[in-house]
């Protein structure tokens, strides 16, 4: 055998044992006379020593010509250790080796494997399976291990079945773009790989298996950021018979349950807010309420002065930032260079101190009162010593520009904190958002999302205004799940497809086996899916994704690891029916 033990299960407990441990070098402290090596692997580190009195000359010739990362199998006796490390589990033993086999020798690494390493982020993706080896990596995959597990248990036990559906699908028009995939066999027509297995888990209802779920890799072809991937893992989940409340408390309990087993939170009830309030309070559908800063809207108490900056807006609205009039003019003048950056796009900002004493001092003095300004701090909560933000303009753009200044000033402030867990459901969120683009109306979930009940006949009259029947369970102001209470007849389901811009015959060549389905007794249903990758990383206490992932993509949407995406051959192009289209 390789290893009778692992290099982090020693204790003072086999001092006297005779062991056999492998692993890799992580570091040689050659003496001389004496020399000390840490022998890592995935369970911790175990300290060899070998000296003159007790080892042969071979043998410490042997050991002076380890490198770092050299795999190597030792056998020795435990022994105490003189210098006791209590920073690792066995630092109250070493192992006086009497046996050395290089099982393989290592290249110098091209950057430490180390907690704190001196690999920038391309390098480490370069060689990822080197930056697997340090602590923070490792430990994040075993934190998504437990996560994924701790899913599977609880879903399990709660009824659920897991069954796995195609990767190899049907493009459709709806969504993000699909990545395609040329049939070799079926010359000029193309698979798509499944942004989400959504129409599988709902022809399963229509099977009867009542409760599915599935860890599922989902491909998108669209931009990255921090927190998205071209390749992502869902939780994907289905029920049958059930409405929205008997959704939202199975995930609730999903989701309480990740918090309590994983980091030990206890959490009551979820609160709840629709979306048109996150819109208007937050300025986004997906708030981070673990802290106050609620919008208030100003137009009442700013429009009747000869301030045309606020008189020719859609929307005035402020904040109340706590303890901000600390704040110094220097550090307002880089708030609202902050707010006019591209990314934000807001054409500045107007802002009001709270003084200790109950006065006002503002921006905008020439043609605001001390009575206006306090009109300002009752609406927007603002108390002594706060700092009162103000933007103005088209309702949209403003409430986005202000929730991006929101998000900023808690993250400069400490509230953002990542120990701290802040759950919300978002409902009622509109069926249809028009595309100005398309000038048409698009599905804000996906065209299976039934109305809210009642609100059908509005499709034909006021399109704009008819609800979902959809929710999405946000998380330290991200979003984490998503879903709705699913269309579950043809007829139904032909209609909301219209209204979409499909004609009968599209609506027959792309959704024909879903409608046809449904005339075969299917019940009603509904879902929701979780992000994994996004799940896993708020649990972890980080809210960027690809420290999650064992081989992540670039900004790019490239493996620079393997060179993906790479060209293929003529050859290959040939079998696929692509290579003339390609050189045309």
């Amino acid at each position: 055998m390789y290893r009778s033990h692992t290099c982090g299960e020693l204790t003072a407990a086999h001092i006297n044992t005779e062991v056999t441990l492998a692993g890799w070098v992580q570091g040689v402290r050659d003496k001389g006379f004496m020399i000390y090596i840490d022998l890592r692997d995935r369970y911790g580190i175990t300290q060899l020593y070998f000296d003159e009195e007790h080892s042969a000359k071979d043998l410490m010739k042997k050991a002076q010509k380890l490198g770092r990362e050299f795999v190597v199998q030792i056998t020795g006796k435990v022994i105490e250790r003189a210098s006791k490390n209590p920073n690792i589990s066995t630092g109250a033993i070493e192992v006086l080796v009497s046996e050395l086999n290089i099982l393989n020798t290592a290249l110098l690494p091209p950057f430490t494997i180390e907690d704190k390493t001196d690999g920038g982020d391309d390098l480490r993706m370069k060689y990822r399976y080197l930056d697997i080896r340090r602590n923070p990596v490792k430990d994040n995959l075993i934190f998504r291990h437990n996560v994924t597990q701790s899913v599977r248990n609880y879903l399990s036990n709660n009824g659920f079945i897991e069954v796995e559906t195609p990767y190899l699908i049907k493009s459709t028009p709806e969504g993000a773009r699909d990545f395609v995939v040329p049939s070799r066999m079926n010359e000029g027509q193309f698979y798509a790989l499944p942004q989400s297995p959504q129409t599988f888990k709902q022809l399963l209802m229509v099977g009867g298996m009542d409760k599915y779920f599935q860890i599922v890799r989902c491909f998108r072809d669209e931009d990255l950021r921090a927190d998205r991937q071209p390749e992502f893992t869902q939780i994907d989940c289905e029920m049958a018979f059930v409405e929205q409340e008997d959704v939202l408390d199975t995930f609730e309990g999903l989701t309480r349950h990740l918090l309590k087993e994983i980091n030990g939170v206890d959490l009551d009830s979820f609160p709840r807010i629709t979306y048109d309030d996150a819109m208007r309070l937050y300025g986004n559908d997906k708030p981070d309420i673990r802290f106050g800063m609620q919008f208030g809207e100003l137009n009442n108490v700013t429009q009747h002065k000869d301030f045309n900056v606020f008189n020719s807006a859609e929307l005035v609205v402020g904040i109340a930032v706590p303890g901000g009039n600390t704040y110094t003019r220097k550090d307002i003048d880089k708030l609202i260079d902050w707010v006019k950056r591209p990314q934000v796009g807001a054409q500045g900002m107007v802002y009001c101190r709270c003084n200790d004493d109950g006065t006002f001092k503002s921006s905008v003095d020439k043609f605001y009162d001390q009575d206006d300004l306090s009109k300002w701090a009752d609406i927007t909560g603002a108390k002594s010593g706060d700092l009162i933000c103000v933007l103005s303009g088209e309702v949209n753009k403003v409430r986005s520009q202000l929730s991006a200044l929101r998000m900023e000033l808690a993250e400069r402030l400490g509230l953002r904190k990542p120990n701290e867990f802040a759950p919300l459901w978002v409902v009622d969120f509109p069926l249809l958002e028009w595309d100005e683009e398309t000038e048409r109306y698009h599905a804000m979930h996906h065209p299976f999302t039934s109305p809210k009940p009642g609100q059908l006949e509005l499709l034909d009259t006021k399109p704009g205004e008819v609800k979902a029947n959809a929710y999405d369970l946000v998380l330290n102001g991200n979003e984490i799940g998503g879903g709705s209470i699913r269309i579950h007849d043809k007829a139904t389901q032909a209609i909301m497809l219209k209204h979409l811009g499909f004609s009968d015959d599209e609506a027959r060549a792309q959704f024909g086996f879903l409608m046809d389905a449904f005339e075969y007794g299917a019940p009603p249903h509904g879902g929701i899916a979780f992000g994994l990758d996004r799940l896993v990383s708020i649990l972890g206490g980080q809210e960027t994704i690809r420290d999650f992932i064992a081989f992540p993509k670039n900004n790019s949407g490239r493996d620079v690891m393997i060179n993906a995406p790479a060209p293929i051959d003529d050859e290959q192009l040939e079998e696929l029916s692509l290579k003339l289209n390609l050189k045309s």
